[in-house]
């Protein structure tokens, strides 16, 4: 079967999660870079990437490298493709997105348009026609230079990968379902411990953590863009989704909570849960972080409080960083991963965070602190 090599992109400083899900998936690593990991593979690779990954936006079909510091070496270089061997005739096909950093090639819409031409011509030449109907099936690059390399590579997945499909309604400033499962995937939490959210808004974080604990793939219930290539027989499409059903264990039992103070978000979270097929793997209840408490020892707590990004909402973050404080403090022997762009966070858990993570969550600059606790005692083995 053909080998090919793809790229997923990643929030920064997740690299190594999305590493070891691609690895743990069979495929061997090529490359590592910040907010990206191309790995290579056969053409299965792209439907179970898609399938299964949980922390990649979309995965893309690397074509193409070269260097380009002009706008005509752009065009020979993009000209040079075999688009043959990837576009039928009859494509539909454009550059949907072009990045530039640090290049001499800088206008993102300069750079679309003389690509497309460039493929056009190209097409022309191979096809021996002057009007393509692109009436077929979509091809949509995303391209990237830095430093003048160019790197061209047409996305397989359509919608970004973070919509999983279940979450019709959100909170005001919600974790992408990529972010949050990089986060649980980040953490040493495993499906054998309990796991609190107190501020779970419309569920992320607890939905996430019970598709991860029941296996369950999250592109399992979707559909993606390059389900139409003449290229990908159908029948490893399907092969990737009868992985995904014989790998699910929803029957598996888990300990997973969350709690807002907003009562519609905890029935917006209980509808999420709903559609993602794990509303029985999870408690969630409407309650205030300060009335907070549990009688188990060890546990995680895995939530992106509120950090008042509107200016009239600030005034009200140190009460309620406060009252998050005093709750988990109680908790001494928990570990905590919080995802927040309150800049004081840090100084209401009364000590400083084992490790602290710069992310951005969509344009928003936001700290994961993470506050480790002591390792629960091995159960004693019975004689």
């Amino acid at each position: 079967m053909q080998t090919v090599e793809l790229i997923a992109p990643c929030h920064f400083g997740m690299e190594s999660v999305l590493k070891r899900e691609i690895s743990d998936l069979g495929y061997e690593i090529t490359c590592v870079e910040d907010g990206k990991v191309t790995f290579r593979g056969d053409l299965s690779a792209i439907c179970r990437a898609n399938v299964f990954l949980r922390t990649t936006e979309r995965v893309l079909l690397k074509v193409a490298q070269f260097q380009a510091e002009t706008f005509e070496e752009l065009f020979q270089g993009t000209k040079a493709v075999p688009w043959e061997a990837y576009l039928p005739e009859h494509a539909k096909f454009w550059v949907a997105k072009a990045n530039s950093i640090k290049s001499k090639l800088f206008s993102p819409s300069d750079i679309q348009s003389i690509m497309k031409k460039a493929m056009v011509e190209r097409m022309k030449s191979v096809y021996h026609r002057n009007h393509f109907p692109e009436d077929g099936p979509s091809y949509a690059l995303r391209v990237t230079i830095i430093k003048d390399v160019v790197t061209i590579g047409i996305d397989t997945s359509g919608e970004s990968l973070h919509k999983r499909g279940y979450r019709k309604v959100t909170s005001k400033a919600p974790v992408t379902e990529t972010l949050a499962a990089a986060i649980l995937l980040l953490s040493p939490w495993k499906k054998d411990r309990i796991l609190i959210d107190p501020f779970c808004g419309s569920g992320t974080f607890p939905i996430e953590a019970a598709m991860i604990g029941a296996n369950l793939a999250p592109g399992r219930n979707r559909s993606f863009i390059s389900e139409s290539w003449p290229m990908i027989p159908k029948e490893l499409w399907s092969a990737a989704r009868s992985e995904a059903d014989t790998k699910a264990d929803p029957s598996v039992s888990l300990q997973i909570q969350g709690y807002d103070i907003d009562p519609q978000m905890v029935e917006a979270a209980r509808e999420n849960a709903k559609l993602a097929g794990v509303d029985h793997l999870i408690h969630l209840q409407q309650r205030e972080v300060k009335d907070l408490h549990t009688q188990k020892k060890y546990g995680f707590v895995i939530t992106n409080p509120p950090y008042g990004e509107r200016l009239e909402e600030k005034e009200a973050m140190p009460a309620l960083y406060r009252e998050m404080g005093t709750a988990f403090r109680q908790m001494d022997t928990w570990s905590f991963f919080i995802l927040t762009g309150y800049e004081e966070a840090e100084m209401y858990r009364a000590r400083k965070a084992d490790k602290n993570r710069i992310i951005y969550n969509g344009m928003l600059k936001t700290y994961l602190y993470q506050f480790m606790g002591p390792k629960p005692p091995k159960p004693k083995k019975e004689d």
